[in-house]
C-alpha cells in the first residue's frame, strides 16, 4: 500500500482519537506532558495494534465483531462521556478525578477508538495487502493528532472551565452515536 493511501486512511482513523483527546484535554486531568505523551502513545499503539489484529484475524474476526462493534464503541464512549458530564455539572464534586492516561479509563478509550482500525486491518487482509507499513503510519498519525487534541483541549479548558468538560463528554457521546449511525446505515 502506498504512503499517500496509508496516510489518508490513518487520518480518517485518527479523527475519533483527535476528538476524544480534545475532550480529555478540556478536563485538565491529563495536563502534564508525561500524561499527554502516555495517552497519545497508547492511542497510537492501539490503532496500530488493532489494524494488525484485524489483518491477522482475517474474515473470522469480521463475523464475530462486525455486527456489534458500533454498539461496543457507543457504550464505552458514552460511559466515559457521562462521567465527564457529571463531573462538569458538579464543579465541587471530585467524583471523576482520575487521570484518563492511566488504568481503566485509558483502556476503555483506546479500545473504543480503535475498533474501526481492526475493520481496516480486516479489509487489508481481504485485499491481500501488506499491513506493517500502514499500521505504523496509522499509529504515528494517531499519536500526533492525539497530542494536538490534548494540547488544544487543555487551552479550551483553561479558557472556559468546567463547561468544556461537559462539552468534552458530549463530544464523546456524539462520537459514539456517529459510529452507531454510520454502521447501521451501511
Amino acid at each position: 500500500m502506498e504512503f499517500v493511501t496509508s496516510f489518508l486512511i490513518a487520518i480518517g482513523l485518527a479523527m475519533d482519537v483527535f476528538a476524544v483527546s480534545l475532550g480529555i484535554g478540556t478536563t485538565g486531568r491529563a495536563n502534564d506532558l508525561r500524561s499527554r505523551l502516555r495517552l497519545a502513545f497508547h492511542f497510537g499503539f492501539f490503532q496500530a495494534l488493532m489494524t494488525l489484529a484485524g489483518w491477522l484475524a482475517g474474515s473470522a474476526f469480521a463475523t464475530l465483531i462486525q455486527g456489534i462493534d458500533h454498539w461496543i464503541a457507543l457504550v464505552l464512549l458514552a460511559y466515559v462521556g457521562i462521567n465527564m458530564i457529571r463531573s462538569g455539572c458538579h464543579p465541587g464534586d471530585e467524583m471523576v478525578q482520575e487521570n484518563p492516561s492511566r488504568g481503566k479509563t485509558m483502556l476503555v478509550l483506546c479500545v473504543a477508538t480503535s475498533l474501526d482500525a481492526a475493520a481496516v486491518g480486516l479489509s487489508m487482509a481481504m485485499l491481500n495487502t501488506h499491513v506493517i507499513f500502514p499500521s505504523i503510519v496509522i499509529g504515528l498519525v494517531s499519536f500526533g493528532l492525539s497530542l494536538v487534541g490534548l494540547f488544544a483541549g487543555n487551552k479550551l479548558g483553561c479558557l472556559f472551565g468546567k463547561r468544556m468538560e461537559v462539552l468534552g463528554g458530549l463530544i464523546l457521546i456524539g462520537i459514539g452515536l456517529r459510529i452507531l449511525i454510520t454502521h447501521t446505515m451501511e
